[in-house]
């Protein structure tokens, strides 16, 4: 597990400085005073203000601090020295106020002090994780009583389909398929130099994965006694997961107009512990 963990975070480390510096990423709408989260999250999550917020795997705390730009107390814990160093940088030159944390999630406990109102982890998180009973645990461990998680993913069955250019092609009736539905113990280990928001080839090449399937998901955060308050599915997501996705209005990608059937692309909930 120590290795599978070194190789994803060397390719986070090395993701860092693009990130910092693309237009997908809009650091400079956070400089900038207007940065928004996507639209998926800015309807369902509602206003911060006043609360505090937990932050899983934030990596340079963008939305850490966009959350801390709309009034929210905020902490940020992700596993990348580089990123952590970044956040903290990006809050002493915006002004924002935001505690950020070098450390692994499932050291959380040793790591992050207190209780907050909110538990926030969104896109592209819980498939660097093996242990999602794990997960749900160390999120309700944070919550006060009426605390809630919200969370915001990709959607476990969006994450089967080929992602090479062509083999998904709705107008043409054709879903290729790639990757296994349910989970392993065992990762699944992935060759790619690209990165989903900039144009930069990285040097660590091999990352390591785990698939969760919405019933190990929604079981997890049931059996560490949160009560669901609502569970969406999405035809949109936000970055273009493959190929044949198109641009759907601002910070969206979905499929082309007209497929049948339009499948689910990411999943959201929200789920309070009682109190």
């Amino acid at each position: 597990m120590d290795a599978f963990r070194a190789a994803n975070r060397a390719k986070w480390d090395e993701l860092v400085q693009p990130h910092l510096t693309s237009g997908f990423c809009s650091v400079d709408a956070l400089r900038e005073g207007h940065r928004r989260l996507d639209p998926i999250v800015e309807r369902e999550l509602g206003d911060v203000a006043g609360l505090s917020v937990l932050h899983f795997q934030c990596h340079f705390g963008l939305d850490t601090l966009t959350l801390a730009q709309q009034g929210a107390r905020v902490t940020g814990l992700d596993f990348s020295a580089r990123a952590i160093g970044a956040a903290r940088s990006l809050a002493a030159e915006t002004g924002l106020n935001g505690t950020f944390i070098e450390g692994d999630l499932y050291a959380a406990h040793d790591l992050v002090d207190g209780t907050f109102d909110l538990v926030f982890t969104t896109w592209g998180t819980i498939c660097w994780l093996p242990d999602i009973a794990g997960w749900a645990m160390i999120a309700a461990r944070f919550l006060k009583p009426g605390g809630r998680l919200y969370f915001a993913d990709c959607h476990p069955m969006a994450y089967i389909w080929d992602d090479a250019a062509g083999a998904c092609n709705p107008a043409a009736g054709r879903y290729g398929t790639k990757y296994p539905y349910f989970h392993s113990a065992e990762p699944l280990a992935l060759d790619d130099a690209g990165d989903y928001a900039s144009d930069h080839v990285t040097e660590q090449v091999r990352t390591y994965e785990w698939v969760h399937p919405i019933g190990d998901i929604v079981t997890a955060v049931a059996a560490a006694g949160l009560r669901f308050e609502f569970l969406h599915e999405h035809p949109w997501i936000t970055w273009a997961l493959l190929p044949s996705l198109v641009p759907h209005g601002e910070h969206l990608f979905g499929w082309p107009d007209g497929t049948n059937p339009e499948l689910p692309l990411s999943l959201s909930f929200q789920a309070r512990r009682p109190g």
